[in-house]
């Protein structure tokens, strides 16, 4: 487990999103143990119900499942069922605020993709955006 927990949210919610972030990047395949809830609360001096709380949320989304007296595995799909979730909240946070901010602009379907190709394309050259 890596990163840092901060004020930001609720501490259940950022060991959820560690997790997740853990499980995209590979460090946990399909069928793989995580860390279980005490080893998370030692490692982020928290209480272990909190810990429990957030590999609990995972649990209840199938990205996780629970083997009774073993501890908590990725689920079959378990990456491809984080991907998603992402996803939708890409497009909930960012993707339909930038269309309704567009349609306030009068800026077309045609413009707006390609201000996001402009901008795609900057990014793949090494620029930031």
């Amino acid at each position: 487990m890596r990163g840092t927990l901060n004020d930001q949210s609720l501490l259940y919610l950022q060991i959820a999103a560690m997790v997740e972030d853990d499980i995209l990047r590979g460090v946990y395949r399909e069928e793989e143990q995580v860390p279980s809830t005490n080893e998370l609360a030692r490692g982020y001096n928290i209480n272990p119900a909190t810990a429990a709380k957030g590999l609990g949320l995972l649990v209840a989304e199938g990205i996780l499942y629970k083997k009774r007296g073993i501890g908590m595995f990725v689920a079959a799909g378990g990456a491809e069922r984080v991907r998603e979730k992402r996803k939708r909240a890409f497009s909930d946070s960012y993707i339909r605020p930038l269309v309704r901010e567009a349609q306030a602009l009068g800026l077309s379907g045609q413009e707006l993709a390609e201000m996001l190709r402009e901008a795609m394309g900057d990014t793949e050259k090494g620029e930031s955006v």
